[in-house]
């Protein structure tokens, strides 16, 4: 049985959750709960315990990579970076930057805060030590990947942790770079939707680490963005499928990038398309 709570402590605003669901062999059962979101100047935070962080976590490295090991330690082709965890945490080697925000630094200093020893060469290494996709996977079976691997494959839970911190904080993040208090009122009610909602959490979770809160300008084609804000902004807020409503709304911007890209990306709809049933079992 899986329970998560979020408590109202500090800044993130989060509705107060409980959700369960029991385990079976194909896809957990969530019950649903009655929430009364909270005001918009109350600051909460999501407890959840390790056990629950584990499950999610699990279910996020399913998404990412089928839950092997294996594909803790990714370089996509085409790509400038490594793809790092369960959330295919980004790094970029010295002098190398892109268009999406990195995260592993700093899962690396939220890893030391939780007092989980690094490996030695992880201690004080601010960026990815290999140049190129080939110079990675020319490296992919020695001691550091080993020890990489190894790190990654035993904080599943902590990993969870970390994108609950930046779930935390994408809220009023979305509310900053909205103009007008029709939006930021229309956005804020899509949350709170789908955040009371069985598997809301999970989803929103899920969505803010596989695309970003949607706030970066540099994670933009042709001006129109794909994160959970652009999805938030999609709802039309009148449907009784909350779940399937926020899913149809991800499809939309998730199929916009795939049309504005500068480069092909058609290979990955069907796999993100996948990934947006698990948030509801009726599309």
């Amino acid at each position: 049985m899986m329970n998560i709570a979020t408590k109202t402590i500090f800044l993130p605003l989060l509705a107060t959750i409980l959700l369960s669901s029991c385990a079976t062999d194909s896809e957990p059962q969530f019950e649903k709960l009655e929430v009364e979101p909270p005001s918009p100047k109350q600051q909460q935070y999501i407890h959840i315990t390790k056990q629950d962080a584990t499950l999610i976590g699990h279910k996020i490295w399913m998404n990412e990579g089928a839950a092997k090991v294996s594909n803790l330690t990714v370089w996509n082709k085409g790509e400038t970076f490594a793809s790092l965890g369960i959330g295919h945490f980004i790094w970029y080697p010295v002098g190398q930057e892109g268009p999406y925000d990195e995260q592993f630094p700093g899962l690396l200093k939220f890893l030391q805060q939780q007092r989980i020893a690094l490996p030695e060469w992880l201690q004080s290494i601010p960026d990815c030590p290999w140049a190129t996709r080939s110079a990675f996977y020319n490296q992919i079976d020695t001691a550091k990947m080993v020890s990489l691997r190894n790190l990654l494959k035993n904080t599943i839970s902590q990993q969870v942790e970390f994108i609950i911190k930046r779930l935390e904080q994408a809220l009023p993040k979305m509310m900053d770079v909205l103009s007008t208090e029709k939006q930021r009122t229309h956005v804020r009610e899509q949350f709170y939707r789908v955040a009371e909602q069985p598997a809301g959490v999970y989803a929103l979770i899920d969505y803010v680490n596989f695309k970003g809160e949607g706030t970066s300008p540099k994670e933009r084609y042709k001006s129109e963005g794909w994160g959970l804000l652009q999805v938030l902004e999609n709802m039309s807020g009148t449907s009784d499928k909350v779940m399937v409503e926020f899913a149809q709304a991800a499809d939309k911007v998730l199929t916009r990038r795939v049309d504005n890209a500068p480069k092909d990306e058609s290979r990955w709809l069907p796999g993100w398309r996948n990934r947006l049933k698990t948030y509801t079992y009726e599309l």
